[in-house]
């Protein structure tokens, strides 16, 4: 649907610039617009890098171990059908850990590899499994102690503050994690 809904509006942009003189002000804005995308990846680009560097190094010491026996008594509750032992349960914690440290973009690949791991343990290939379900509505509400994402976009601005936006996200993605849990785990009874 969006590849014909994006070319419309093009489309639509161009044939609005030519009727009204203002073809000028379009290929401008193209020229700038492309800058400042390119200027904004590649300072996402170093973030990125910097905490997946991070992660595979807290992957190799102690501190996930003590993250994960802290993360326990919360994932034994969303995913009670995921034993503590299996690998899976280690992705799904790398993933969460990934998350809440505001890292999505490092997340995502922990993420597609926990799946991957519990759709080979699925019974059902052809449906999602309640952990699955859970796992993607808490990847999906992300609750973040440091948003770096937001801080390093708000920062390429020159914000005068970027990590201002501290408190807001916690409240925000804490409420939307809260009632995805809940709203998943009262439908998951229900289905």
């Amino acid at each position: 649907m969006l590849n014909i809904i994006w070319p419309v509006f093009i489309i639509i942009s161009f044939l609005y610039a030519i009727f009204n003189g203002r073809v000028a002000e379009v290929n401008n804005s193209i020229f700038e617009s492309t800058k400042s995308a390119m200027e904004l990846a590649i300072s996402l680009l170093g973030t990125v890098c910097l905490w997946n560097g991070i992660m595979q190094i807290a992957s190799r010491t102690k501190i996930i171990k003590h993250l994960t026996k802290i993360l326990n008594p919360i994932m034994k509750r969303i995913f009670p059908d995921i034993k503590r032992e299996d690998k899976v349960h280690k992705e799904i914690t790398m993933n969460i850990i990934a998350n809440i440290m505001g890292l999505g973009n490092a997340a995502t690949p922990l993420g597609l590899k926990a799946m991957k791991s519990m759709q080979k343990q699925n019974k059902e290939k052809d449906k999602l499994s309640n952990s699955m379900a859970m796992f993607i509505v808490l990847n999906t509400a992300s609750i973040q102690l440091i948003p770096t994402t937001v801080i390093a976009i708000r920062s390429s601005f020159n914000s005068s503050n970027p990590s201002a936006i501290m408190i807001p996200v916690w409240i925000s993605t804490i409420l939307a994690a809260s009632t995805a849990i809940l709203s998943a785990k009262f439908l998951m009874k229900r289905f």
